[in-house]
């Protein structure tokens, strides 16, 4: 399997799981048992900073891995 399909593939198993996960819970143990003390309404807003959070890594690493498969794709 060619590098740029195997790329493509392993981009997009990834951009999958991560839409499927998003309502899961994305806590560590510390932040679950914070949430635990704080209550069901700040938890649900805890949950969803640490998503909002994640989020912008997982964009910037999407639009590199977009760059590098467009740059390895070119045709010269």
């Amino acid at each position: 399997m060619p590098i740029q399909k195997l790329f493509l593939v392993a981009f997009v198993f990834v951009l999958v799981f991560t839409v499927v996960s998003l309502d899961s819970q994305a806590q560590c143990s510390i932040c679950t048992r914070t949430a635990q003390q704080l209550g069901e309404k700040p938890a649900r807003g805890l949950n969803a900073g640490i998503l909002y959070l994640a989020f912008t890594p997982l964009v910037l690493l999407g639009v590199i891995g977009y760059k590098f498969y467009k740059k390895n794709n070119e045709k010269v």
